[in-house]
């Protein structure tokens, strides 16, 4: 009876314990379907998550592609116009197109040159007559003349030609600051005379190639026999051309004239009241003979 009774119990258990591994075999195969359906969830989730991330990207790699395009149409209309003046510039008679460019080449140069000589003659005069002064109300006329010596430009020349005649009285100096200031006058207004030629001569040239082209197609109107509209309309086309080139030099040329003689104008009235104030200066302190 204990041996039915313990074989009943020993085959209670073993089955207990193969239904117990079973269930636990079915709950792990379980959890795996749940871990693989979970990580197909996330991989679904990390793709959209990238789809959404390189929707940006391709926003951002459209830029540089739209920018490539505007660079290349701006390089295409630099290229048109360049081509274009060069189709006009040979079609206005290269001749007489060439002399206007010849022309409005040598007034620039002579422009360049005046508004460089301009610029470094003008000076800070407040803080030049500052120093001046203070030599002179020390009594260091050689110190005054000798920051004349450092200082460039048409006045501190005018300060130095006065300065070196104190000995001869303020009558003297007056005198010398006068007559020098007439030199650098000239000095300021050097070239300027050769500008204003050559914007007077530019559009003259072009006129001149104008009536030239016309007198051309008058003549072939006379070897052809006939008035051809085409050929009336092309010679005076072309011979607009070298009056609108020499018109455009002439007013780039004008531009630059009136800077450069509101320049001299400018620096010419500082040189004036500059002497003013030496000679007041000289009077103020008594400088006098000894």
């Amino acid at each position: 009876m204990k041996k039915i009774v313990s074989s009943l119990a020993i085959i209670g258990m073993f089955t207990f314990g193969f239904s117990s591994v079973s269930f636990a075999d079915q709950q792990e195969a379980v959890n795996q379907n749940e871990e693989s359906v979970e990580l197909q969830e996330e991989g679904v989730e990390g793709d959209s998550l990238m789809n959404e991330d390189a929707q940006p990207e391709t926003v951002v790699e459209e830029e540089p592609v739209e920018e490539t395009v505007e660079a290349q149409e701006e390089v295409e209309v630099e290229k048109g116009f360049t081509s274009t003046l060069k189709k006009k510039f040979i079609e206005g008679d290269p001749f007489w197109m060439g002399i206007v460019l010849i022309a409005l080449i040598i007034g620039i140069a002579l422009c360049i040159e005046r508004i460089v000589y301009l610029n470094l003659s003008s000076i800070n005069t407040k803080k030049f007559l500052e120093e001046v002064e203070a030599a002179i109300a020390k009594g260091d006329i050689e110190g005054a003349k000798e920051i004349c010596r450092n200082t460039r430009g048409p006045i501190a020349s005018i300060f130095y030609q006065g300065l070196a005649r104190v000995d001869e009285g303020v009558e003297a100096v007056e005198k010398t600051v006068v007559a020098y200031g007439g030199v650098q006058m000239g000095l300021l207004e050097k070239g300027v005379s050769w500008i204003s030629l050559f914007i007077a001569l530019a559009p003259m040239l072009g006129f001149m190639g104008t009536v030239i082209g016309m007198i051309q197609a008058f003549e072939k109107i006379v070897e052809d026999g006939q008035v051809s509209p085409i050929t009336v309309a092309g010679g005076i086309q072309v011979a607009l051309l070298t009056t609108v080139f020499g018109l455009i030099s002439a007013i780039i040329l004008q531009i630059f004239y009136n800077y450069i003689v509101a320049k001299v104008d400018g620096i010419v009235n500082e040189m004036e009241n500059s002497s003013i104030s030496l000679v007041d200066m000289m009077i103020k302190y008594k400088v006098t003979s000894k």
